[in-house]
């Protein structure tokens, strides 16, 4: 778990799918992922990276019932985070709380708050690609609202922690689309909600439950929105890399990023810089760019402006030390990235 030359590793017993940051806890840099076994009791960790960010420390191992597909760590209690799991049979959701007492590799079990019922799907020929969908945190503030995504429907639930309950406040069909892979919640307009599919991304309206735009294009993985800057997405593409988009003009990409060699699985944009990128893909190789999201606007001081000399997007860095596709990342901000960010406007 030491660091290296090209960063710092943390090992776990089985194949893992997703992490998610603890964007609650304000005082550590911490994460939160799960394992993905058929046969052995699969397990979520915990980690805290080391006051002198040399190290990845384990902070509390827990047990979970079943393979896990999908983890999200809840924006406002860094005890709380949801899982979507699959125990051969069927897959369903779940709200889950660490308990308080935690920190050795024999910490108290987890707790299960809710069980979203009616995301539950049981294997069939109509239902494909289940394992790409996920549990959306309502993006800003303390609140008890969050969406579930399956192939075929969007969940809006309320949740009770108190209670340790859930209930479904609306639901709507996806119609004729096909295999919903996934979604992300627009941090800048909290009834806006984006969900991916094979061959779109479609902008739903959560007042009337009903699709108010889309994005047309083939292949799409995921996206993720500009947490800095109003009306910017990313999306992940399987043969073109990656797309950045102006929402307000959504026929045409902003900026075209080529990716990865083989399909581009994962990306996000950094949370504190706008322009920072990361993505992961089959080509077991993590990738961060620096590209501008701009469309003739004046550089704000929100995000980092490429210098007059300079308009061309780059890449900062490719992070290749994976034995195997990487199908999630986290993007925070740290003192290498930002001195990785300073060398490339001094060059």
């Amino acid at each position: 778990m030491q660091g290296g030359s090209s960063g710092i590793c943390y090992g776990l017993k089985y194949q893992a799918r997703c992490i998610s940051d603890v964007k609650a806890d304000t005082d550590h840099t911490s994460f939160i992922t799960g394992t993905l076994s058929l046969r052995e009791e699969n397990e979520v960790h915990l980690i805290r990276l080391s006051s002198d960010g040399t190290e990845l420390v384990c902070e509390g191992l827990f047990s979970h019932p079943n393979e896990i597909w999908d983890l999200a760590s809840c924006p406002f209690d860094q005890r709380i985070f949801s899982t979507v799991s699959s125990n051969g049979e069927s897959y369903g959701a779940a709200i889950w709380q660490i308990p308080e007492l935690y920190g050795q590799l024999n910490s108290p079990q987890l707790e299960r708050i809710a069980s979203l019922d009616a995301h539950v799907v049981y294997f069939g020929l109509l239902i494909i690609y289940i394992v790409n969908h996920n549990v959306l945190w309502w993006p800003s503030e303390r609140h008890d609202k969050l969406i579930s995504i399956d192939g075929e429907n969007l969940f809006l639930w309320s949740l009770y922690s108190s209670k340790k309950a859930a209930q479904v406040q609306s639901k709507e069909s996806a119609g004729m689309l096909q295999n919903l892979s996934g979604g992300a919640w627009d941090p800048h307009d909290v009834n806006a909600v984006a969900a991916t599919c094979e061959s779109s991304v479609h902008f739903w309206d959560l007042r009337t439950m009903k699709k108010a735009n889309a994005i047309e294009r083939a292949h799409i993985r995921l996206a993720n929105y500009d947490v800095k800057k109003k009306h910017i997405l990313v999306t992940a593409e399987d043969e073109s890399g990656i797309h950045i988009w102006d929402l307000r003009k959504p026929k045409i990409p902003l900026k075209e990023l080529p990716g990865h060699t083989h399909w581009t699985w994962a990306v996000t944009f950094n949370p504190e810089f706008g322009g920072l990128i990361l993505s992961a893909g089959t080509d077991s190789t993590v990738n961060l760019w620096l590209a501008s999201t701009s469309a003739g606007d004046e550089p704000t001081s929100e995000s980092i402006a490429e210098p007059a000399t300079q308009q061309a997007d780059s890449l900062l860095n490719s992070y290749s030390d994976y034995e195997d596709s990487v199908y999630a990342t986290v993007s925070l901000i740290s003192v290498h990235t930002k001195s990785m960010v300073n060398q490339f406007h001094e060059n």
